[in-house]
């Protein structure tokens, strides 16, 4: 074999290598739920609710996402997400934009993926 036809040889499987790599790495970025990280969020949610107004005056669920972040009004519904006062819960919840919201409504849906803990407090 002359040295010209094994470069060729070594230049078309690098080509395959790359392409083949190159698609590996495309297949690897997608999550086998189809969300990606960005759509899904930890949050602390408090053992009391606090009085406060959207439309109308409501009780809204007190939440951070970090345990230094200062408690923060919910004003928006978990789905899946069942809240008893006293406890203090860490949850995973999937964040998903919801297209032609009406003006008084959360432009996010949020949905329950898991309870990561509920303590008595």
């Amino acid at each position: 074999m002359s040295k010209s036809s094994i470069m060729k040889s070594m230049a078309t499987i690098l080509k395959g290598t790359v392409t083949a790599l190159a698609l590996f790495t495309m297949t690897q970025c997608t999550t086998t739920s189809g969300a990606s990280a960005a759509d899904e969020k930890t949050f602390i949610v408090g053992p009391q609710t606090a009085d406060c107004t959207g439309v109308a005056p409501m009780k809204c669920l007190q939440v951070k996402e970090k345990p230094t972040d200062n408690w923060s009004n919910f004003y928006t519904n978990i789905e899946g997400f069942t809240y008893e006062p006293g406890y203090e819960y860490v949850i995973k919840v999937k964040t998903e934009k919801v297209e032609n919201v009406p003006a008084d409504a959360s432009s996010i849906k949020y949905t329950l993926i898991k309870q990561i803990s509920k303590t008595k407090k």
